[in-house]
């Protein structure tokens, strides 16, 4: 498989590192990156990767599998000027991984080019340990969807959605997720530190705590809510603390919070996919 990044940041960075983990040559990987600097560094990781400053530079575009889009979405227009004289030649897959944008808005900045796939990827895939959310045109046939599928395997796990509008669900579940996570972690090593632990054995515990239960919760087959029953005994200490957050409504708070993503990941779409 032949891959062209246009855009060459941090989750592109992820992805090559990840293909090239999995057995993908970096001489099969192209990088169509203004950035000097980031270019070096990207050729200095990657021996025999194509670096170039300009997609007209760029030798791999002609033979291209996957075309992966990793500019940001406000960069996206004219990034993709350029690429459009060369989607003729080996009819590649291209892919988005820019947050909000839109396959009909990429197509007709694409002049009409059909076969793309959308995707929603979150941040641990710089660790190889993200999740991304994908949706196909329906001019991308099972191959094209298999090579698509490939590329974002490089940085963790993924989920098929059948209508693009999920995808808003997927940013607000998981591509922001992450922040949510690391919000509880934040006020788990603020509770530690105010009830008398240093600030280096708070952070143990808080993060070790949540390696723990993700862990456990990973090999059991019971839900969630069957998990946190287990440890709550009546009249304990883990009750006290449950009872004390749904006082609060710390459940729905987050259910709120996911929705309100979901509804601005819409909104975003709405103004980026604008001429």
């Amino acid at each position: 498989m032949n891959i062209v990044f246009i855009g060459g940041g941090n989750m592109a960075n992820a992805l090559i590192g990840g293909l090239a983990a999995r057995a993908t040559s970096p001489s099969r990987i192209s990088v169509v990156e203004p950035v000097e600097a980031q270019r070096a560094a990207l050729s200095g990781r990657f021996a025999g990767l194509e670096a170039c400053p300009t997609a007209d530079d760029c030798r791999g575009l002609g033979g291209a599998d996957v075309v992966v889009l990793a500019v940001k979405p406000q960069q996206m227009r004219d990034a993709l000027r350029p690429v459009v004289p060369f989607l003729g030649a080996s009819s590649p897959v291209v892919l988005s991984i820019a947050a909000g944008l839109r396959l009909a808005d990429i197509a007709r900045w694409l002049a009409g080019y059909p076969r793309l796939v959308r995707a929603m990827p979150n941040t641990p895939a710089l660790i190889r340990e993200g999740i991304a959310a994908m949706y196909a045109s329906p001019a991308v046939d099972a191959r094209g969807r298999s090579l698509a599928e490939d590329v974002l395997r490089a940085g963790g796990d993924v989920v098929w959605v059948e209508d693009e509008a999920m995808l808003d669900a997927a940013t607000g579940v998981s591509g922001s997720g992450p922040a949510y996570v690391f919000y509880f972690l934040e006020a788990l090593e603020r509770a530690a530190h105010e009830l008398g632990f240093d600030a280096a054995v708070a952070r143990q515990l808080a993060y070790r705590t949540f390696d723990g239960a993700i862990a456990l919760a990973k090999a059991s087959d019971h839900a969630p809510a069957a998990l946190r029953a287990q440890v709550t005994s009546r009249g304990g200490t883990t009750e006290r603390a449950i009872e004390s957050m749904q006082q609060d409504r710390v459940a729905d708070a987050i259910v709120s919070a996911v929705k309100a993503a979901t509804q601005r990941a819409a909104e975003l779409g709405d103004v980026l996919g604008k001429d």
